[in-house]
């Protein structure tokens, strides 16, 4: 275990936002998983915005890269259009 305070601070800093960040990126995950299993298009229309807001707050909080964000947005739109 840590010896300094600051030492022990971060430690209690870093396994908060493990625990953040694991929420935030099972919740995009799931939420892209329903997206996924979507067969109707006016359905899919709908949820769209608010999973790639989603997927964009989760990029902010740097969950994951911007990059990523960009590159699973598309591949929701593809999925959107091919329906």
């Amino acid at each position: 275990m840590a010896n300094h305070k600051s030492a022990q601070k971060r430690i209690r800093q870093n396994a908060k936002r493990r625990e953040s960040n694991k929420y935030y990126a099972k919740t995009m995950r799931n939420a892209i998983k329903n997206f996924r299993s979507i067969t109707e298009k006016a359905e899919a229309e709908a949820l769209y915005p608010k999973v790639t807001s989603f997927i964009d707050r989760v990029a902010k909080k740097d969950v994951i890269h911007k990059n990523k964000a960009a590159n699973l947005k598309s591949k929701l739109a593809l999925h959107m259009n091919k329906l």
